[in-house]
């Protein structure tokens, strides 16, 4: 009998070998789970974003990572620079990537982005705390405001409708760069009078102004507006419903974008294929994740709000659903014809 804590040279060799064995498999499994895993870049945690990246990869029931970021821009620099596979972006954003135009000069045009599809419509909304008085984006005039991040999209939204009104930053009295998840607040304390967002709704940012310090939402409307919509084929007239946030909130009129999924065209095609498949096989349960998904039409969600051409794995479930044909010169007929009005309305 040998004594306790005694090892014999079989049962050593035999925890060295299992222990080896460990050390193996802990380097190499987390490396494979971290190849096959699919990274969605979204932005906000609090944001509409998030839920839809956490949506993902809840239908897709593998490795998955919904990412959060700075945002559209964000995501649309990080997709181009290979940091991340796949994100989600304002459709005026995808358009100025693919364009080089805007904040995408600089880079110039992108001609490796791809589309997956677009999902809900994003008002660009307006919050505002009651006491300040203010009725409508000509309000803000000399006013404190949070125009978002950099990297956002909803800034880059704001600047647009700035140069629109004719506007620069020298307009307001003060001018704040929070996330989303931290404007509501500083909104409650007192510190800025309003703070814009470009979101689906309902959102957990601005419900939290509207319960904490009574916030409202008003209108963004105006001749500047209605030019704006008509130049950009982006954008398009978008209402916030009436008692959506609080019982006498009206039908708020404004204007939108629309939220789009892409990718580089160096994603795993195979990859691309296995989320659309994931979301549009599960289309009920993926609109049952938020309310701003209710009235989404996957026929709406190939085309709408799409500059760049789509990725070849969305294309492949596409061709195998029956709604997309491919030409007898290889291009895609409902895309081709996609593109030449895009073209005709620019």
């Amino acid at each position: 009998m040998k004594p306790c804590g005694t090892v014999t040279k079989s049962t050593a060799g035999l925890a060295s070998l299992g222990g080896g064995l460990l050390v193996v498999l802990a380097l190499s499994l987390p490396a494979q789970a971290a190849e096959d895993q699919i990274v969605i870049g979204t932005a906000s945690s609090t944001g509409v974003y998030h839920v839809t990246g956490q949506a993902f990869c809840r239908l897709l029931e593998g490795p998955c990572h919904a990412r959060p970021s700075e945002g559209s821009v964000a995501n649309l620099r990080d997709i181009r620079r290979g940091e991340v596979p796949i994100a989600l972006a304002q459709s005026d954003q995808q358009y100025y990537a693919v364009e080089g135009r805007e904040g995408f000069a600089d880079a110039g045009p992108d001609d490796t982005l791809r589309a997956l599809f677009s999902v809900h419509s994003e008002p660009f909304t307006l919050v505002v705390r009651r006491e300040s008085g203010i009725q409508g984006f000509d309000d803000l005039e000399q006013r404190a405001v949070n125009i978002g991040n950099p990297g956002s999209g909803q800034r880059a939204t704001m600047l647009q409708l700035m140069s629109a009104r004719g506007w620069t930053l020298d307009n307001f009295a003060l001018v704040n760069e929070l996330p989303a998840d931290q404007q509501s607040l500083e909104l409650c304390h007192g510190n800025i009078d309003a703070m814009v967002y470009t979101v689906g709704h309902p959102d957990l940012s601005i419900r939290q102004a509207v319960d904490l310090c009574n916030a409202a939402v008003v209108g963004v409307e105006g001749d500047f507006v209605a030019s704006l919509v008509d130049e950009a084929p982006y954008y398009s007239l978008a209402e916030i419903p009436a008692g959506l946030y609080y019982d006498d909130q009206p039908e708020v009129q404004t204007f939108g974008v629309r939220a789009t999924v892409v990718a580089s065209e160096a994603t795993d095609p195979d990859q691309v294929y296995t989320l659309v498949a994931a979301v549009f096989d599960n289309f009920e349960r993926f609109t049952d994740f938020h309310p701003a998904y209710a009235i989404l039409e996957p026929e709406r969600m190939i085309k709408d709000g799409l500059s760049a051409p789509l990725h070849e794995g969305a294309l492949r479930y596409y061709r195998e659903r029956g709604w997309i044909e491919e030409a007898s010169n290889g291009e895609d007929k409902d895309a081709t014809e996609e593109a030449e009005t895009n073209a005709a309305t620019d």
